[in-house]
């Protein structure tokens, strides 16, 4: 399975970033930060020609759940989506929660909570793409 999931959306970097940010809460997710990666860049005087946003975004429940099995995965949160631009489209996109937590532990439990975070984040994808 790719361990990325990337949507192509018709929508402008600025519509897709706000979409995002509506899909994130309609999932019941909060947004925690969001790093503009183009103007961080720029700002430090590189020539950075595309357009990226990265959110991270969390669960309250679900991470809670993820650090009570294992403390060390505090190193895999929050999820982040990124909203960028790739010669002229607009993507977005992710890490698989369950291929990247898979690849930290064997964990059972750990695996039934990745299945429901990536099924809420891959929904909160779809909705922001569409």
């Amino acid at each position: 399975m790719d361990p990325f999931l990337i949507l192509d959306t018709p929508k402008s970097f600025e519509a897709a970033s706000a979409a995002l940010q509506a899909a994130v809460l309609e999932q019941g997710f909060g947004v925690l930060a969001v790093h503009d990666l183009g103007d961080t860049l720029r700002s430090k005087g590189l020539e950075f020609l595309e357009q990226c946003r990265i959110f991270e975004v969390c669960n309250p429940q679900q991470a809670a759940a993820v650090l009570n099995t294992t403390m060390a995965l505090n190193m895999a949160l929050p999820c982040r989506i990124s909203v960028y631009t790739e010669t002229g489209q607009t993507r977005i996109g992710m890490l698989r929660p369950e291929a990247m937590l898979a690849s930290l532990s064997t964990d059972p439990s750990l695996r039934e909570a990745a299945r429901e975070v990536e099924a809420s984040t891959t929904a909160i994808i779809e909705a922001a793409a569409a």
